[in-house]
């Protein structure tokens, strides 16, 4: 099944990207639901977007510099997703401290209950009998990466079929995707499960499937009717907190640059006049879960961080590598730093990490925010349907590229 592979290295995602730029348009608007062998109607960017080695910015711009903003409508809207996403859990932080709380607790549920710890053992080795989710199980664990559609019928099949812990299902995705998103992932599963938004969940259904998998698979009799697919629950969602700022930098200390696994292309700060007396690169990839994060998952993660230190290290004085804020802060203090300065660093594990190296170093921390980022924070109060209305206003931050139509 190993047919697809992600070569960790930007030029390899700007490859990836240049290739799908001309399907952005009316091909994807058609035929982005199907997922087939291969992924060939997708631009399968994920994993390098996950970690910013290519930024959305960067993407939209290279689209709309082939289409206008109405032909590739459906594929910009795919990209501002994911900075809906993001958005929305950083302005409730609560979410993802809840989520993580949960995984625990199935945790301990698994150790004392074998008829779960059974089934989830059947569900993640792709053995549960139902042919379909099976096949997606295993893609994931030997491709790092499913089809967008594909995971919302598994999230619908593992919680409405299977009735395994939904916290558990995200987590298995968090463990094996290249492209593991605290937001996207935690809230595309929360989505289906009712929980996300009030009432809306999403069933699996084998017509469904069947079509968009082109026949390949169709498991009827096998899931869960429409009528027994019902909301996890209602929970009210926490108050928005306010919309962070962007940090100001002293620009007269001595500065370290330290970038983690969400944004590995410090190009905006170095190109807005930083110099670094010294770069850091935080990897934080085995907290993803309190479980082993798979092995392929972490290769990826460390060999796109040693890319970045590889392309920018000279304009930072080389890079170091490290995995505990003990190290940072004995980096910090090897180089004499007097003050932090990262990427403004979303809800989840690479932020957990960075506020930990702030602890440690007992350095001032300034977070530096993209412009596409403080475009899209103040616009996740609500739905996606709300935010899309605002989706010019994230567009405007890019430079004007050369237009024309498809």
């Amino acid at each position: 099944m190993r047919a697809m592979s992600f070569e960790p290295t930007r030029t390899a995602a700007l490859e990836r990207l240049a290739h799908f730029v001309p399907k952005a348009g009316s091909d994807y608007a058609r035929l982005r639901n199907h997922d087939l062998p291969g992924h060939p109607h997708v631009s399968v960017l994920s994993p390098y977007v996950r970690h910013r080695v290519v930024s959305e910015a960067e993407i939209a711009q290279a689209v709309l510099g082939r289409f206008s903003a109405s032909t590739a409508e459906k594929y910009l809207q795919e990209v501002c997703w994911r900075s809906y996403w993001k958005a929305w859990l950083d302005r409730r932080p609560s979410i993802w401290t809840a989520y993580e709380a949960e995984v625990k607790a199935a945790q301990n549920q698994l150790a004392t209950q074998s008829g779960l710890r059974q089934a989830w053992q059947d569900a993640c080795a792709g053995e549960t009998g139902i042919t379909c989710f099976d096949h997606w199980a295993n893609e994931l664990v030997e491709t790092g990466y499913l089809h967008n559609h594909a995971r919302m019928w598994f999230a619908s099949i593992w919680m409405f079929t299977l009735n395994l812990p939904w916290a558990l299902g995200a987590d298995f995705f968090m463990r094996h995707l290249l492209d593991g998103d605290p937001a996207s992932n935690t809230l595309s599963w929360r989505w289906v499960g009712g929980l996300q938004t009030v009432g809306k969940t999403y069933a699996a259904r084998p017509d469904n499937i069947a079509k968009y998998t082109d026949g390949r698979f169709n498991p009827a009799g096998q899931l869960a009717a429409a009528h027994e697919v019902q909301p996890l629950g209602h929970p009210e969602h926490p108050k928005p907190l306010p919309v962070p700022g962007s940090d100001s930098v002293d620009t007269g200390l001595p500065t370290g640059l330290i970038l983690t696994e969400d944004d590995l292309s410090p190009g905006f700060l170095l190109e807005g006049g930083l110099r670094p007396v010294a770069g850091l690169i935080l990897l934080n990839t085995t907290r993803r879960s309190p479980f082993n994060v798979a092995p392929q998952v972490i290769d990826f993660t460390s060999s796109l961080a040693q890319d970045c230190a590889t392309r920018w290290g000279d304009r930072v004085g080389g890079f170091t590598i490290v995995h505990t804020p003990e190290d940072a802060a004995d980096w910090a203090k090897a180089h004499a730093v007097e003050q932090l300065v990262a990427p403004y660093t979303p809800t989840g594990p690479g932020r957990t990490g960075l506020d930990a190296v702030a602890g440690a170093t007992r350095l001032p921390l300034r977070r530096v925010m993209r412009p596409w980022d403080a475009a899209a924070l103040p616009h996740a109060t609500a739905g996606f349907f709300k935010f899309k209305a605002r989706i010019p206003d994230l567009l405007a931050t890019l430079q004007t590229p050369a237009r024309h139509s498809a």
